[in-house]
């Protein structure tokens, strides 16, 4: 059986002439035992990042299907009328499963689910469930704790910075817990925040590090698709925090580690679950319990008390004897969200639209 992987076959970006591309793409009829994939990607495939580990999740399903399996790739489809269009030629063409991989392909999945009832489909950083459209998303704010915890350790200015996307819950969440990861080290540090409103713009990246690091921020975390962050931090001699993929080799001696995403379990399972015929729509919110997030290796430079606490606190993140949002929590202004003894429940968090106490920024 041959293999036909088209990963290649159509990279549009969010400009003009989308419409009439995927116009031409053939639908390709196959034996009913072959697997037919579509993933949609925000972004470029580079060599680390959001987009990077999701591609490491389809090459997963190539490895488990081999010739088994016809996979489409589609990168850098981002604006939701793009999405739409694109989602909707996939399903024609005969994709069994089909991936979308943004927050922002939220809306465009959910329209066109309900046409394709015989196509699967899976969100991640979805919220919203049909009989043919299931969602998953990682606890990143996990990962975002432990690497506070070694931020603690290191800044001498007891100030940390943080660089987000968009002020959505799945990126204020992490930057909360950075924060107080953090303070679970020094009760004084605080956390300057900055939004790009943008998931891949590495000037603006740039730009939002420099500001930082000139408001005497000595460590900087970025939730972004690029390793921007890492580098303008190491090269002012700042440490940093990577996200998604390991991204040491950008940070000049000063990353402090990465909480990295493994996709591929989420992948390959669905693509069997669709293979079998067993697959349900489901809604999986996967953490460090589950090897979903994952540390990458810390600073040989840190001090081992720094490395001890931080691995310390993912043990016990992992074995649900630590939880990054109990109380007493207090928000931006004072007022009381959680009281001691108490833990935000999961709808606070997955919907947080608000600021813990010592983070110093505007959600808006």
């Amino acid at each position: 059986m041959k293999r036909a992987t088209r990963r290649d076959i159509l990279k549009y970006g969010a400009s003009a002439g989308l419409a009439a591309g995927l116009a031409g793409l053939p639908a390709i009829s196959r034996a009913s035992e072959t697997l037919k994939v579509g993933a949609v990607y925000v972004s470029p495939v580079s060599d680390i990042g959001w987009t990077k580990q999701h591609s490491l999740g389809v090459e997963a399903i190539k490895a488990e299907f081999g010739e088994n399996v016809e996979i489409t790739v589609i990168d850098n489809i981002f604006r939701p009328q793009d999405a739409e269009r694109v989602f909707r030629e996939l399903a024609g063409s005969g994709n069994d499963l089909i991936f979308g991989t943004s927050f922002s392909h939220g809306t465009p999945m959910q329209k066109v689910a309900p046409r394709f009832p015989e196509t699967v489909f899976e969100h991640c950083s979805g919220i919203k469930h049909l009989k043919n459209l299931g969602t998953f998303e990682a606890k990143y704010f996990e990962g975002t704790y432990v690497a506070g915890v070694a931020a603690g350790h290191v800044s001498k200015s007891a100030k940390i910075g943080f660089i987000g996307g968009f002020p959505i819950p799945d990126i204020v969440g992490p930057a909360n817990a950075l924060l107080r990861g953090a303070q679970s080290v020094n009760p004084d540090i605080t956390c300057n925040v900055i939004f790009l409103n943008s998931w891949f713009d590495p000037g603006k990246e740039k730009e939002a590090a420099k500001t930082l690091i000139a408001q005497g921020c000595d460590v900087i975390c970025s939730m972004t698709d690029t390793a921007t962050g890492v580098q303008v931090a190491g090269e002012s001699g700042a440490w940093s925090v990577g996200y998604a993929s390991d991204m040491a080799a950008f940070g000049h001696g000063k990353h402090l580690t990465a909480f990295t995403l493994n996709w591929a379990p989420v992948y390959v399972q669905a693509a069997k679950d669709v293979a079998n015929g067993t697959w349900n729509s489901t809604e999986r919110w996967l953490g460090l319990a589950d090897d979903v997030v994952q540390m990458s290796p810390y600073n040989a430079d840190l001090p081992a008390e720094a490395i001890e606490a931080a691995e310390n606190a993912r043990a016990e993140i992992a074995s649900g004897g630590l939880h990054p949002f109990a109380g007493e929590l207090r928000d931006q202004g004072g007022a009381m969200r959680v009281e001691a003894g108490q833990v935000l429940p999961v709808a606070g968090i997955r919907g947080i639209n608000w600021f813990v106490e010592g983070m110093i920024g505007r959600l808006g």
